[in-house]
C-alpha cells in the first residue's frame, strides 16, 4: 500500500540516502555535498529553502521528490522539481507518477502555472513516464552550470568599469 506524507527534520538522513542513491544511479555519487546538517537547515528551517514528499510502500521508504520554489518570467511562479527518484525494488508500482502527481496538486493548490525539471537523456524509463504524464521536452534549451572553482573566480572579477 503506498503513502504519500510531507517531510519532517527527522527524514535527514533518510533524505540524504535517497539523495546519494539517486546520485548513485546516475553514477556520480562522489559528487553529492549535502550533508544531514544542510538538510536540516535548508529544508527545516526558518527560511527553508525546499520542500520534500516521502513515498512510503507498506512502510519502508521506497521514494522522494524534492521541490521548491520557481520564477520564470515568461510563466510567472512554478515549481523546480529537483529530485523524483524510486528505489529500484519498487519501481513498476506508480509510485513515481503518485510522488510527481502530489507535487502537480501542490502546485495547482498555491496557483504556480507550472513544474520545471531536467532529466538525463540516457534514463529512458524516466523519460517514458514523464512523457505518459503529458511532459513538454525543451530539446532546445541546453541546460548551464556555474559552480566550484569557476563560480569563485567569477565572484572574483571586477567586470564593472570605475568612475574615474
Amino acid at each position: 500500500m503506498l503513502t504519500i506524507r510531507s517531510a519532517t527534520i527527522a527524514d535527514c538522513a533518510l533524505i540524504r540516502r535517497f539523495i546519494w542513491e539517486l546520485a548513485s544511479y546516475e553514477k556520480e555519487p562522489e559528487k553529492v555535498q549535502t550533508t544531514e546538517a544542510d538538510i536540516a537547515r535548508d529544508g527545516f528551517g526558518v527560511d527553508s529553502q525546499f520542500r520534500t514528499l516521502i513515498a512510503e510502500w507498506n512502510a519502508e521508504p521506497a521514494g522522494f521528490a524534492l521541490f521548491f520554489d520557481y520564477y520564470s518570467t515568461w510563466r510567472g511562479k512554478g515549481f523546480y522539481l529537483e529530485d523524483l527518484f524510486v528505489r529500484p525494488e519498487f519501481r513498476g508500482r506508480g509510485i513515481g507518477s503518485a510522488l510527481f502527481a502530489r507535487v502537480a496538486r501542490a502546485a495547482e493548490q498555491e496557483g504556480r502555472s507550472f513544474i520545471k525539471w531536467s532529466v538525463l537523456d540516457w534514463n529512458t524509463p524516466a523519460i517514458n513516464m514523464y512523457k505518459a504524464l503529458g511532459a513538454e521536452f525543451l530539446d532546445e534549451w541546453t541546460s548551464a552550470l556555474l559552480a566550484g572553482d569557476s563560480l569563485r573566480q567569477l565572484a572574483d572579477k571586477d567586470l564593472v568599469e570605475r568612475d574615474s
